[in-house]
């Protein structure tokens, strides 16, 4: 037993220094749930099948990372240009630079200096959208490209979300730097995935939006669109009513797989400012016409585990733990009881691109 919660397994994730070699161990306990065992099923299906891990989407929001802004707004104009290239019917006008995507400025507390431009961001978003289609209806455009075309269609997505996390990240790095928001994405190429039921609905919820330091969380958002949170957030917020078209690109989290998040920032719970932003939420869903108590709007992130904080990094003091994670930031091997893989390769390869699209064919 952890606490009140019964133990379903432990997981142990090495995370490598590239510059000495060195590993660093986290220790991850698995609680039991409905949703967390058809998870570490998924889970250990893809560690024992050597599945792909998505080493180009993986450690969001921290600013030593070598994925800095510069080098992320290339590589979205990299993949627009290929999309256009591609002769698609579609064609993207459009081209991203740090300049045009961070609000120029002052950055403080109640100045807007360092702040995304999320106009901007919104419209990459639309891009991927038209482009890819959702769950179960590819677009058309997605349909007829070539493998190599798929890849750029879904980096929109992948290097949108990443800049994002990481162009706030290098805000509160100036002005509040222990509200920086790191985290760790554990994503598959081709994960099979698995349909929610009522009983994985019970993690759910308003609350659920306090993720705790160290907190594991199972990867559900896999119908593409946003969730209620995303777009109260980017498009609004309170007092805002959505339209039409807003509400077709909404969706609740419908399917899961293996993929997991490790949340390694501070949970903003006990403040007064995440309160009242819960408070607005709840009313802006009530505005709108959905039920904030309702658990089948798959609203939050459902946590499955938590990372023994003390025997990873020796402490529960995030000036102690990332400056140790923000040295490690590349997963070099996980295991649970029955499985173990061993990922050598890293982002940073020249030949990167070929070996994930050589994994998304064989999804064929």
């Amino acid at each position: 037993m952890n606490g009140t919660k019964t133990l379903l397994d432990q997981l142990e994730i090495d995370l490598k220094n590239n510059k000495t070699d060195e590993l660093l161990t986290v220790y991850i306990d698995v609680y039991d749930s409905s949703l967390s065992r058809k998870w570490l099923t998924a889970l250990n299906n893809l560690i024992a099948n050597n599945y792909h891990l998505e080493k180009n989407f993986c450690f969001h929001g921290f600013v030593e990372s070598g994925r800095n802004a510069e080098y992320i707004t290339d590589q979205i104009n990299q993949s627009i240009a290929a999309i256009n290239q591609a002769n698609l019917g579609y064609h993207i006008n459009d081209h991203f630079t740090v300049a045009n995507t961070i609000v120029p400025g002052e950055i403080g507390e109640f100045l807007e200096g360092g702040k995304l431009v999320h106009d901007k961001l919104n419209q990459l978003h639309r891009y991927f959208e038209d482009l890819q289609g959702v769950s179960g209806h590819m677009s058309g455009y997605y349909n007829q490209a070539d493998d190599s075309t798929k890849w750029h269609i879904r980096q929109l997505n992948l290097l949108c979300h990443e800049y994002e996390s990481l162009v706030l990240s290098m805000r509160k790095a100036v002005h509040a730097p222990q509200w920086r928001r790191p985290s760790q994405l554990m994503c598959w190429l081709n994960a099979p995935r698995f349909v929610l039921d009522a009983d994985d609905f019970e993690l759910f919820g308003i609350e659920s939006l306090n993720r705790p330091a160290g907190g594991v969380f199972v990867g559900v958002n896999k119908a593409i669109g946003k969730h209620h949170y995303e777009v109260f957030r980017d498009e609004g917020g309170a007092g805002h009513r959505i339209d039409e078209l807003t509400t077709s690109a909404m969706r609740s989290q419908t399917e899961a797989a293996g993929d997991f998040d490790i949340e390694w920032a501070i949970s903003p719970g006990q403040y007064d400012w995440m309160k009242k932003e819960l408070a607005d939420f709840t009313q802006w869903l009530i505005d709108n016409g959905f039920d904030p108590n309702d658990k089948s709007l798959t609203i939050g992130h459902p946590q499955v585990g938590q990372v023994d904080l003390q025997r990873t990094f020796g402490s529960e003091d995030h000036d102690v733990i990332w400056p140790q994670l923000g040295s490690h930031l590349n997963v070099y091997n996980l295991r649970t009881s029955l499985a173990s893989a061993t990922y050598e390769y890293d982002w940073s390869d020249s030949d990167y691109q070929d070996q994930q699209i050589l994994e998304l064919k064989r999804a064929r």
